[in-house]
This record gives C-alpha cells, structure tokens and sequence, in this order.
C-alpha cells in the first residue's frame, strides 16, 4: 500500500502500523490530563463507548483533513449533544488534541515537521468551529 500524501493520514497509518488499538491509550491519555472526564463514563460497560467514540471521532478527522465528503460535520453535532452531556467545550476540543499527542507518541521519530504542521492546523480549525456553533448558539439566545 501506498503511503497517504495527507500528512493527517499518514499520522494514523503510521500508527496503526505500531499499535492495534488505539482506544487505552486515548483514553489513559485523556484521564490523566483530564481527570474530569472520567467521572462522565461509566465504570462497567463503557469500553464499547470509547471505542465507538474514538472511532466517530478518527473518521471526522479524517474526512476534516481531507475530501470533506460529510462525515466532519459529525464535529458540528456533536459539539450540541455533548452540550446536553454536560461535557465543557474546551474538553471536548482538548480530546482531539489528545489524539493528536497519543498518535505523536506512538509513531516517535517517525513524527514529520509536516504532520505536526497539519494536525496544528487541525486542532485550530476543530477549535474554531467549536467556538462558531458557540457563536450561534449565543446569537439565538
């Protein structure tokens, strides 16, 4: 197979070259950063949930950084029902990024000054439409 030219891409493919299962290390990651989040799971039966959640979350990104066939407007929603979660906006961004940093451990030296750039560029448009379905939000209210 033919290594991806979309640095986003080609972070994950590295990836998963190294590590079957992403999802523990997110979610240790996400823990221990945030240890506020940990308390919005269940303790039994939630490894389904975080495994589907990294899942929507990887295939937004995904589609984020590259054709924009859709599936990154699953960011949008989901910004209204983790709203509804009680999950703090600045939560819900700092996830993305700790996929970012999980990913970034992962792959080590393998880890370009372009895939840097690209998941930088990311994380800032991923903030910026959380700000802007804030904006609405308070426009209507």
């Amino acid at each position: 197979m033919t290594p991806s030219s979309n640095p986003i891409e080609r972070s994950f493919e590295l990836a998963a070259a190294r590590c079957v299962d992403l999802t523990p290390h997110v979610y240790q990651r996400l823990f221990r950063e945030h240890p506020e989040a940990q308390a919005m799971f269940r303790t039994e039966g939630s490894e389904p949930v975080k495994g589907s959640m990294l899942s929507l979350a990887i295939e937004a990104i995904l589609d984020f950084a590259g054709e924009r066939r859709g599936h990154f407007r699953l960011i949008e929603s989901e910004v209204f029902s983790h709203d509804a979660y009680g999950t703090p906006r600045e939560l819900f961004v700092a996830f993305f990024a700790v996929i970012a940093d999980c990913l970034r451990d992962i792959v080590g030296e393998q880890w370009s000054d372009e895939i840097d750039a690209a998941w930088h560029k990311l994380l800032g448009d991923i903030e910026a439409i959380v700000l802007q379905q804030k904006h609405l939000v308070d426009a209507r209210a």
